[in-house]
């Protein structure tokens, strides 16, 4: 596979990026509980309203994004996350940190995620020949999986030795340095497509996934194993902690090797492309990843539970690891040309409203009946999402 130099720099600037979001990890949360000692309503608050908040924000950022040249996109939205997330330590510095400040910085953040996202993956259509995708995007995937084992016990680490301060600091110059990278690859940048309407059309993207039999599925699929997995996750903290008594290294344990699972299946993904084809990889990982979690609503404690728990997400994360860039590579592929910006920032303005939703009535679920049948309900809301993968082939080309 011949990934050129460019793309080195794009894979570099983004795994700096993710290593200091890994780092950062829950970074805001923390300042909320040690810094302003908010109640914990307003912390769940936080991690919802930023999710929300900026899917409403970035509603129109597709169509524009689209219609632009895609590296100063990039290079914009990682400054503007550079600045609102300094603007924390500097905050706290100053003595005048608030918790409507974090409010804000986590939507912007999370919007400029939003942004960077959108534009990056179109970009990278461009710069990487359609042989190299499913490699490039494995690349990308381990990457990511390896800086959220690594970054947040370092972010622990830092925090503990010298303050959560350092944390988000680190985080905040990983958008900088990322911004760097961009500006620095050589290749020239096509001109981005012709604007279709004279108004941007702020509802193409998913008009477009709805009429393509295959994103279409893929789409109702990682909403559901999204919301699903997302709504586990506290119940899973709760009854670890709470429930069965387990230590917080073990806890770190239980969640920091499985992302080894993740990284595995990454670097594995290309190979298992060439081999298989990237249909059948897609399909066999999209229910590897999503017939496990069930089990954990059946978790025991002690070193059992440990075990289980351990073995049970290394597998589902392995399959992600498989499964995420086979699913990058498919998207963008089958997604036409012009319409790639506002696609994936429509996959993702979904993402962030559903998921939040999904968290809050897994805990409503799990006060009017127990935290273990929300967790097997969480399971076996998971499990199904296996039929909503693209089964069936299809040529169609979707509405423009």
């Amino acid at each position: 596979m011949a990934l050129g130099s460019d793309f080195r720099r794009l894979w570099v600037a983004y795994g700096v990026s993710e290593i200091g979001t890994g780092i950062g990890f829950g970074a805001l949360p923390l300042v909320a509980v040690l810094v302003l000692d908010v109640p914990e309503f307003q912390v769940s608050l936080l991690a919802a309203l930023s999710g929300v908040a900026a899917a409403v924000l970035a509603l129109p950022l597709g169509p524009w994004i689209e219609h632009r040249r895609k590296r100063p996109v990039m290079i914009g939205a990682d400054l503007v996350r550079f600045v609102v997330v300094v603007s924390v330590p500097v905050a706290m510095l100053a003595g005048v940190v608030s918790y409507g400040q974090l409010c804000v910085v986590a939507v912007v953040q999370s919007a400029g995620t939003i942004a960077f996202s959108a534009a990056s993956g179109a970009h990278l259509k461009a710069l990487v020949g359609v042989a190299d995708r499913a490699t490039a995007n494995g690349r990308f995937e381990a990457t990511f999986w390896t800086a959220y084992s690594a970054g947040p016990a370092v972010g622990g680490a830092l925090t503990s030795w010298f303050g959560v301060a350092w944390t988000i600091t680190a985080d905040a110059v990983s958008f900088l340095l990322s911004a760097v990278g961009v500006r620095s690859l050589r290749t020239p940048e096509p001109s981005p497509p012709v604007r279709e309407t004279a108004r941007p059309d702020i509802t193409a993207g998913w008009r477009h996934i709805a009429g393509h039999r295959g994103l279409r599925a893929l789409f109702v699929n990682s909403q559901v194993f999204g919301g699903s997995m997302m709504a586990a996750s506290p119940l899973l903290t709760v009854l670890m902690l709470r429930d069965l008594g387990f230590a917080p290294w073990q806890y770190g344990i239980a969640w920091g090797v499985p992302c080894l699972g993740g990284v595995l299946g990454a670097l594995l993904a290309g190979r298992l492309t060439s081999r298989y084809g990237q249909r059948s990889v897609l399909l066999v990982s999209g229910v590897g990843r999503a017939v496990w979690l069930w089990a954990l609503a059946f978790m025991p404690a002690g070193v059992a539970g440990l075990v289980l728990i351990t073995t049970v997400e290394f597998l589902a994360l392995f399959g992600s690891g498989v499964f995420n860039p086979a699913f990058a590579t498919y998207r963008m592929t089958e997604t036409a040309d012009g319409f790639l910006s506002r696609v994936i920032a429509c996959w993702q303005i979904t993402s962030r409203t559903v998921q939040p939703v999904c968290i809050a009535l897994g805990g409503l679920l799990a006060a009017v009946t127990s935290l273990r049948t929300a967790l097997l309900v969480c399971g076996l809301g998971v499990a199904p999402s296996s039929v909503l993968l693209p089964w069936r082939t299809s040529a169609e080309v979707p509405a423009r």
